[in-house]
């Protein structure tokens, strides 16, 4: 049987997006989609749909990452810790 493995997507890259939409959410909180999406200066309806399960365009994964000191490594990929050093 063939494998539905390319070799742009390696193996198990389906369960680690699967993942993004919990972490986006624990980022964002206790905050509103609208004053999180203010926050990043995104349309509320993106965040929305991230946490539903929409593939982050990148340029709001980077941001994300960068505004609220998140590691990208743990927001795309859940591994490590959350937060970036402060020296980092």
């Amino acid at each position: 049987m063939k494998s539905r493995t390319t070799p742009d997507r390696p193996r198990g890259h389906a369960k680690l997006k699967r993942g993004i939409p919990g972490r986006i959410a624990r980022i964002r909180g206790k905050r509103s989609q609208r004053a999180f999406a203010r926050e990043l200066g995104v349309f509320q309806q993106n965040v929305n749909r991230y946490e539903k399960g929409t593939t982050p365009h990148v340029d709001f994964l980077l941001v994300l990452a960068l505004r609220e000191n998140v590691s990208l490594d743990w927001l795309v990929a859940g591994r490590g810790r959350p937060h970036r050093n402060a020296t980092a």
